[in-house]
């Protein structure tokens, strides 16, 4: 087991980069993300071979599922079924946890 004090909205620096994920913690399948993207962005439509939480540090950002469409502030937090086709898009720059159990 190991010990790490970090600040989480510290942690990815876009730069230039329209997007950018930094894995925290990886086991098999399992996995806690922070993902950094530019306002207007957008992560093309894709599934999850896990059960996924998205949780917004920063920004504003929208998932898109087959009908239907989520908007998601800083401090909340969307939860989702494994292979639900799904899109993000940036509302405003963003960062959010992306955790996949």
């Amino acid at each position: 087991m190991f010990y790490n004090v970090l600040k989480a909205k510290d942690i990815v620096d876009l730069g230039e980069e329209k997007f950018k994920r930094e894995i925290l913690m990886e086991d098999n399948d399992n996995c806690i993300s922070i993902i950094a993207i530019k306002k207007n962005e957008i992560i093309d439509t894709h599934t999850s071979i896990c059960d996924a939480a998205v949780y917004v540090l920063d920004g504003e950002i929208e998932l898109h599922f087959d009908a239907e469409k989520f908007k998601v502030d800083k401090g909340e937090i969307l939860m989702f079924k494994k292979d639900e086709r799904h899109k993000v898009v940036a509302l405003k720059d963003s960062k959010f946890f992306l955790i996949k159990i």
